[in-house]
C-alpha cells in the first residue's frame, strides 16, 4: 500500500517530542511513519499540524480544516492524552471532538489512523486518577475506528507500551525508541514491506533500583519537568502557546 499525501495531526506525541534528529528538531513517530512511506512513492508528500500542549478540542478547532484544505489520502489524529490528565475532563466531550474529526478526514476518502492511548499509571504513578478516564477514552476510539473504518494503534493493549524503558524521563512523552515502535506499529497496520508485529515484544525483566534511588528520580523529576508544567496550568497557560506547526504544507522530506 503507499500513499501520495500523508497529514498528521495531534499534539506534542505526533510533534515529535522526545524525539530529535542530530540538529536537534523533533522527529518523531509521524516523522518515522512518513520516511517510510517516502521509500514507496516518489511523489510522497508530507504535513504535521500537530502542535504540544493541545487538547482534542484545540486538535479540532485549529488543525482540522487546514488538514482537510491538503487533500490527504492518509490522516493521523493522535489527541486527548492532554485532557485526561486535568483533574475535571468530560471523557464524552473528547471522544465526540475525536469522532467528529474521523467523520470528517474520512469523508473525502482519507485513510485514517487512530491511536488508543498507552496506560499512564505504570509511567507515572501521579497519573493514577487518569488511569480510568483513558481506560473509557480508549473503548470510545475502538469504537470510532469500527465505525468509521479506521487502522488502530492500540497502545493500551500492549504492555511494553507502557514500559518507562519507552519513555522520555520527563514521563510524558516517548523517547526515541518509543517513538519508533509507533511508527512500527502503524507500518504493520499498513502492511508496509518489512513491517511486523515485532515492535509489541516486550523488553527483558527490568531491575528494579533501590529506595534512595526512586526517591532521587522523583524529587529530579518534580523539580525539573512537573514543577513547570504546574505552573503553566495554573495560569491558565499551555507549551503550545504561540508555537506553529513544524510542517504546515505538504512537502517532500528532504
Amino acid at each position: 500500500m503507499s500513499y501520495r499525501r500523508y497529514v498528521a495531526l495531534g499534539d506534542s506525541t505526533t510533534e515529535g517530542l522526545e524525539d530529535r534528529y542530530p540538529n536537534g528538531e523533533y522527529r518523531g513517530w509521524a516523522d518515522r511513519l512518513a520516511e517510510r512511506l517516502a521509500q514507496l512513492e516518489p511523489g510522497f508528500r508530507y504535513a504535521n499540524l500537530a502542535v504540544r500542549g493541545k487538547r482534542a478540542r484545540h486538535v479540532r478547532e485549529e488543525q482540522l480544516e487546514a488538514a482537510i484544505a491538503l487533500r490527504p489520502d492518509l490522516a493521523s489524529v493522535l489527541a486527548g492524552l492532554n485532557d485526561m490528565l486535568r483533574r475535571t475532563v468530560d471523557v464524552d466531550a473528547v471522544a465526540h471532538e475525536l469522532e467528529t474529526m474521523a467523520v470528517r478526514l474520512r469523508g473525502p476518502g482519507a485513510d485514517l489512523l487512530l491511536v488508543a492511548l498507552p496506560d499512564p499509571v505504570p509511567v507515572n504513578p501521579l497519573a493514577r486518577l487518569a488511569g480510568p478516564h483513558v481506560v473509557r477514552l480508549n473503548a470510545a476510539i475502538r469504537d470510532i475506528a469500527a465505525r468509521h473504518g479506521a487502522f488502530l494503534i492500540d497502545l493500551e493493549s500492549h504492555r511494553v507500551a507502557s514500559d518507562p524503558r519507552l519513555w522520555h524521563v520527563d514521563r510524558l512523552h516517548g523517547n526515541p525508541e518509543g517513538h519508533r515502535r509507533i511508527a512500527a506499529a502503524a507500518a504493520e497496520l499498513l502492511g508496509l514491506p518489512g513491517a511486523d508485529h515485532s515492535w509489541a515484544e516486550d523488553f527483558p525483566a527490568a531491575v528494579a533500583r533501590r529506595r534512595h534511588e526512586r526517591l532521587a528520580a522523583h524529587a529530579v523529576w518534580a523539580h525539573v519537568y512537573f514543577r513547570p508544567r504546574l505552573l503553566r496550568r495554573l495560569r491558565g497557560r499551555s507549551s503550545g502557546d504561540g508555537r506553529a506547526a513544524k510542517r504546515p504544507q505538504l512537502d517532500p522530506l528532504g
